[in-house]
């Protein structure tokens, strides 16, 4: 069996972020059930030196297809810009993602493996093939910021089990 870098990515990143965007439709009928303001909900935090929900997912989207287009230009930093200030506007973040992730040919995606990366921020300079930034940098920091966004919620008393994180496993047909 030949288990390529896209097996390795590509599907797991379309399956947490689709349950990411649904736990959205979850965060907006609690804010409703309990008259909360979706601000409230998107800048809520862990703990105080943590960044907020609102944070936590658009990095989900920036370490899924951000760290691939990092990848395909050659070096990848750390998106500091403002993240959306609506359940809304995090929604149309993830199917971008989504959207973009669908859209990968394999066989181009599988390419970037052996890929000169560079993770630049500030001063520091990381250097890395395509498949090592992927599999040691990106995606831990997507599976990080999608736990992160899962146990704010939680936190927040939005009932959510882990049905809710996992999304719709890749069952065998």
């Amino acid at each position: 069996m030949t288990f390529s870098l896209y097996d390795a990515v590509v599907p797991s990143n379309l399956q947490i972020l689709a349950a990411i965007d649904a736990l959205l439709d979850k965060a907006a009928a609690f804010c409703l059930k309990q008259g909360i303001a979706e601000a409230d909900l998107i800048d809520a935090r862990l703990a105080p030196d943590m960044l907020p929900f609102g944070y936590q997912v658009k990095s989900c989207a920036i370490h899924s297809i951000g760290g691939i287009e990092g990848v395909r230009a050659g070096t990848f930093s750390p998106d500091r810009s403002a993240w959306p200030t609506s359940l809304a506007e995090l929604h149309t973040v993830l199917q971008g993602a989504i959207a973009s992730l669908n859209a990968i040919d394999r066989e181009t995606f599988d390419a970037l493996a052996d890929s000169d990366t560079q993770f630049a921020f500030g001063e520091t300079k990381m250097p890395f093939t395509g498949a090592n930034f992927l599999l040691s940098f990106s995606q831990p920091n997507f599976y990080f910021h999608a736990t992160t966004a899962y146990g704010i919620l939680r936190a927040q008393g939005v009932e959510l089990g882990k049905r809710d994180f996992l999304g719709m496993p890749r069952r065998k047909r």
